[in-house]
């Protein structure tokens, strides 16, 4: 029997988000770099990459575009079956304590124990994004998608960026999936503050001083995980 059905109180959603959150920093470029690594060819795709960044330092700042476009730059045209492979091994080799936060992985134990909904939800690609879901024992994974075009990827995004006020929908989604239960969400940044203060409770993770002000004025408390 878990903590939640010895009570008698209905269980929670446990909302967390990924890169800088449960892990100790970005995973998206991590993963780019070492395909690269592994297919240096690739490294002359580049210049596309290059273009894109110099658009959205130049006022673009879509975010979504600009993350596509790194994809499609690295990876576009790869089969199904090699990248699956190289994301397999990507993520195990996060393992539990090279990257995961320690802080982290303790709060999706006690609500495990709880007996909560645990959510992910980050902006960082399905390519590996639902094998650390899983690999962490999430109940559900939300993130951004791609596009495939047939065996190959395309790289497009077939959903919106998952960041920001694309969160905020995701969270309202999640109500309706999981009805009467309160959210706890869990971030680390300004841009995860939009969907956190429309949660029933919310903690920032290691946020930078920007973002510790912007939820110190929302009442959101802070946290820190080593």
């Amino acid at each position: 029997m878990n903590a939640r059905s010895a009570t008698g109180s209905p269980p929670s959603i446990a909302l967390f988000d990924l890169d800088g959150t449960v892990t100790r920093r970005d995973t998206l470029l991590p993963f780019l770099a070492g395909y690269l690594a592994g297919h240096p060819l690739r490294l002359l795709r580049l210049w596309r990459f290059a273009i894109a960044l110099l658009e959205y330092a130049l006022g673009g700042r879509d975010r979504g575009r600009l993350k596509s476009r790194a994809i499609r730059a690295v990876m576009g045209g790869v089969r199904r079956a090699p990248l699956d492979a190289y994301a397999e091994a990507f993520v195990l080799a996060l393992g539990p304590h090279h990257r995961f936060l320690p802080g982290a992985l303790a709060a999706i134990e006690a609500h495990r124990a709880a007996g909560d909904h645990l959510v992910l939800l980050s902006a960082s690609p399905d390519l590996y994004v639902p094998r650390i879901g899983r690999l962490l024992g999430f109940e559900r994974t939300l993130c951004t998608e791609v596009l495939w075009a047939g065996d190959r990827l395309d790289g497009a995004l077939a959903t919106e960026n998952r960041r920001g006020e694309e969160k905020v929908r995701c969270l309202e989604w999640l109500r309706g999936q999981y009805p009467n239960a309160a959210v706890v969400a869990y971030g680390n940044s300004a841009a995860d503050l939009p969907h956190m203060v429309r949660a029933d409770r919310a903690v920032l993770v290691n946020g930078n001083a920007a973002a510790r002000r912007r939820a110190g004025r929302a009442g959101i408390p802070l946290a820190d995980w080593t």
